[in-house]
């Protein structure tokens, strides 16, 4: 009698690692699902946000803007005026009196005598300093409202150089703060007496 060889049943078939095919199939679908997902997520998340930048104010200054000068020396069309120059200016209750570059009253000391020398030394050139040329400077410049052959200078003692009007050696006084004032007018300090001067070189005795 011939064998005859039964073939016993086959599983169904199988994928990988024992999978059947149909949840190979289901697998397959959920892993492209997947996917699609993530490089949908990726895709959203690799977009940089739009961003608005503010620019900062910016600010400009008109063409032709000047600087304020309040306060600043006087000035001629040749530059400014020096504080050395011996010109003409208005103090309330005296009129017409000399002053330096800047509009500070200058005085006279009775003990000079119209000598054309100082006699005002230490303490008292402190409390009123003499009017000098700047070292170079030989010629005082004339001012607006002088005489200029009243316009001379003086040697002192410490070799400077002071200017003097009608033989009258100039000098300031340091109490007076600003252009205008003559609070040393008439006063007996410091050795004698001190007075302002007029445009003809004379002193001043009048009380502002």
């Amino acid at each position: 009698m011939s064998d005859i060889t039964m073939e016993t049943a086959r599983p169904p078939e199988s994928g990988p690692r024992g999978t059947p095919a149909r949840g190979r199939y289901l697998l397959g679908l959920v892993t492209g699902a997947v996917v699609l997902l993530l490089a949908g997520c990726s895709s959203s998340g690799n977009s940089a946000p739009t961003s608005t930048s503010t620019s900062a104010p910016t600010t400009s200054t008109a063409a032709g803007a000047t600087t304020s000068t309040a306060g600043a020396p006087s000035t001629t069309a040749a530059g400014p005026t020096p504080v050395y120059e011996v010109r003409t200016g208005t103090v309330p209750g005296l009129g017409k009196v000399l002053v330096d570059g800047q509009g500070f009253t200058l005085y006279l000391f009775v003990p000079d005598k119209q000598s054309g020398q100082s006699t005002c030394y230490s303490a008292c050139a402190q409390a009123w300093p003499p009017l000098l040329l700047p070292a170079g400077t030989t010629v005082p410049p004339v001012g607006k409202g002088v005489v200029p052959s009243l316009l001379g200078t003086t040697k002192r003692s410490d070799g400077t150089t002071q200017i003097t009007y009608n033989k009258w050696p100039l000098y300031l006084w340091v109490s007076d703060s600003e252009p205008g004032q003559a609070t040393g007018q008439g006063l007996n300090n410091l050795g004698g007496l001190w007075y302002v001067l007029s445009p003809q070189g004379k002193e001043i005795t009048t009380t502002p």
